[in-house]
């Protein structure tokens, strides 16, 4: 019997194909972050499929690091740098992970137009066009203007918050649609595995606790801020799948993205 050395596991790291929690988050945490997790422990390889199950928890990490910059940094510098400043620590995290999908994705279904196989090529493309450089720029443009309209410490409890429930929201694509291409094909040559009900209860309790404490100490208007991020997901779905059929990590990163920014609108406009 032939064995594929990439799939052999340690016994004491358990099955390659029934992977270990532990396994499953440190895959998380390396994969979403640039931070230098692989250093203590080396996951599994089939841990990676599982890594969307524990994403709203790498969220929360990126969100408290990104919001003590933003807090801190304004105790000591005009408020405005303190939100660059945090904005810029997000993209060092995560190494621009979403934004890139962000930029892929407004390529893909600006430029491909209604032929599925030409949005995929085009998101497949390393090079960022003009589509993807507006959208980049708007996108961090309301970023900005909605965090600096904030108080420091509103902009602080709401990355906290945002940042995990996006994830969350976002992971839904995964239980709703099929991957849009075949394995070979992923950029990142990692399909998510489907989400089952254990791992669907974890997702929400990672995501809708650190979203229910900051409602209840804000008192703000639950309905509006937990309904049109959902709302907003479900078109940004209606639009993939009318289009691909399929979800990819591109569109991922980008429904992530703007479900997060539509929290911080309505928290503007609350």
């Amino acid at each position: 019997m032939q064995i594929n050395i990439d799939q052999t596991r340690n016994p004491e790291q358990g099955s390659p194909t029934h992977s270990l929690w532990y396994d499953r988050i440190w895959a998380a945490f390396i994969f979403f972050t640039r931070l230098p997790f692989w250093r203590l422990h080396q996951p599994s390889k089939d841990s990676y499929n599982s890594v969307v199950e524990y994403w709203p928890l790498t969220g929360l990490l990126t969100g408290c690091l990104m919001a003590a910059t933003l807090y801190f940094g304004s105790l000591v510098l005009p408020y405005a740098v303190a939100v660059l400043l945090a904005i810029v620590v997000r993209l060092l995290i995560t190494g621009a992970l979403h934004e890139d999908g962000l930029a892929d994705f407004l390529d893909g279904f600006g430029g491909g137009g209604s032929d599925r196989e030409r949005i995929l090529t085009i998101m497949k493309d390393s090079h960022i066009g003009t589509y993807g450089v507006i959208g980049l720029l708007l996108y961090h443009l309301l970023l900005f203007a909605t965090l600096l309209s904030m108080s420091p410490l509103m902009a602080a409890l709401t990355i906290l918050a945002a940042t995990p429930y996006a994830r969350m929201v976002t992971a839904e694509l995964i239980i709703m649609m099929p991957y849009a291409r075949r394995e070979e094909e992923a950029k990142n040559k990692t399909i998510y595995r489907k989400i089952e009900w254990p791992a669907g209860i974890s997702l929400a309790v990672q995501g809708l606790l650190p979203m229910g404490l900051y409602l209840w100490y804000t008192g703000l208007s639950w309905e509006m801020i937990i309904f049109i991020p959902c709302l907003v997901m479900y078109f940004l779905y209606l639009l993939i799948w009318n289009k691909l059929r399929g979800y990819t990590g591109d569109c991922c990163g980008a429904v992530c993205l703007l479900v997060e920014l539509t929290v911080y609108l309505v928290v503007c406009a609350l």
